[in-house]
């Protein structure tokens, strides 16, 4: 008997000895991971890569006849009372209608090219998004995610050209509510440091190939606009801002919101040049998020990691791929903060990010963000990976 106890007491003494080692031990996120792509692919279900156009569709309808009976119950209330909350509702549904506009814009609503370009058409159209345009540049960030120079959304400033940059541009651009004001910009000047716009055809975003698409998706955005213009002449400005302008402005922050949060608000996420860039290494620098009961409004889009490795995934099968993928990207997926019933946590995320996360170096192929001491605050102390 006290043979086994000694034996027991040591081993328990080994395994705490272990588990201190392993909490000692410092994880590089930069290191190239010890598995490959197909080790990821394998891993998930094979039932979740099928996409199923009536379920898509579904979704459709349904997030469709949220926003028509919302617009209804609003217009015939027209209270100052519920306004507010119909703007918050109605802009998060907004949001929801462009997710299922992105999956088609991936192939991922569908296999039939005409359908997702029908139904990617009428729902980006419906919230003044350049269907085409949108979606091919949203490809070459899927393709280059991570990558400092060849990202295409969000992708960080490098030093130089930070400092090039006037006082007040810097301070908009990193105080809020300015970087969740950004996408209307973005479709029409693209990002600091790049050129082009997703309305022209001619822009070097697209091949000569695209240039009728992009027509066509343009000429769909600028009548939607004659649309909402004529409404306006119509039944007068004031409604039109109330029932859609207003839900508007707050989809383009859940836009910006999300797709910041997924690419920054972390203290270990690298970003490549050169030879160290791989699609694995990029799309792992991608983060995942909760967000409580937004999670089924907006078609899961937090669970993003497996989404940039695998975008020709459906949406609702998103969750359970990244349970039977996550052992194989072990602590190369960074496991989200669980959220209360509204995403309410991932507001000092975004500050925090937005105080230290400014710039990264001109030099170096693996780089992390660092941090202006002028916009982040003499107090402030960053982390080692700020420096």
């Amino acid at each position: 008997m006290a043979a086994a106890a000694m034996r027991q007491q040591r081993q328990e003494q080994e395994a705490s000895c272990k588990a201190t080692e392993d909490h000692r031990s410092e994880f590089d996120a930069a290191k190239p991971p010890p598995f490959r792509i197909g080790d990821v692919r394998a891993a998930v279900p094979a039932h979740c890569w099928r996409k199923s156009p009536l379920r898509s569709l579904s979704y459709v309808a349904r997030d469709l006849a949220v926003v028509a009976a919302l617009a209804a119950a609003a217009w015939g209330l027209d209270s100052w009372a519920v306004w507010p909350l119909y703007w918050a509702v109605q802009g998060t549904m907004f949001w929801a209608l462009f997710v299922l506009g992105h999956d088609c814009g991936h192939g991922s609503f569908s296999d039939s090219g005409t359908l997702n370009s029908v139904v990617g058409h009428l729902l980006h159209t419906f919230i003044l998004v350049p269907y085409n345009g949108w979606r091919i540049s949203h490809r070459t960030h899927h393709q280059n995610h991570g990558h400092i120079e060849k990202d295409e959304s969000w992708h960080p400033i490098t030093e130089r050209l930070y400092q090039k940059l006037e006082a007040r541009t810097k301070k908009l651009r990193f105080s809020v509510p300015f970087p969740l004001l950004a996408f209307p910009v973005y479709l029409w000047y693209r990002s600091p440091g790049k050129t082009g716009s997703h309305f022209n055809p001619s822009s070097g975003l697209f091949t000569p190939k695209e240039r009728l698409d992009v027509i066509i998706s343009t000429t769909c955005w600028f009548t939607m606009i004659a649309l909402l213009i004529g409404m306006a002449c119509v039944f007068g400005p004031v409604p039109v801002l109330k029932l859609y302008g207003v839900p508007y402005v707050v989809f383009v922050m859940w836009l910006d919101l999300v797709t910041y949060l997924h690419h920054h608000g972390h203290d270990d996420l690298p970003w490549y040049r050169g030879e160290e860039w791989s699609y694995l290494r990029g799309g792992l620098t991608t983060v995942d998020r909760d967000y409580g009961w937004i999670n089924n409004i907006h078609h899961d889009i937090g669970t993003h990691v497996i989404h940039h490795l695998f975008p020709q995934i459906p949406h609702y099968h998103l969750v359970e791929a990244t349970k039977a993928a996550s052992p194989v990207l072990g602590r190369y997926y960074r496991v989200p903060e669980k959220s209360g019933p509204l995403p309410v946590h991932l507001a000092s995320v975004l500050l925090k990010s937005l105080r230290v996360d400014h710039f990264v170096s001109d030099v170096g192929d693996v780089v992390f963000y660092q941090t202006d001491p002028s916009l982040s605050g003499d107090n402030w102390t960053g982390t080692d990976k700020h420096k």
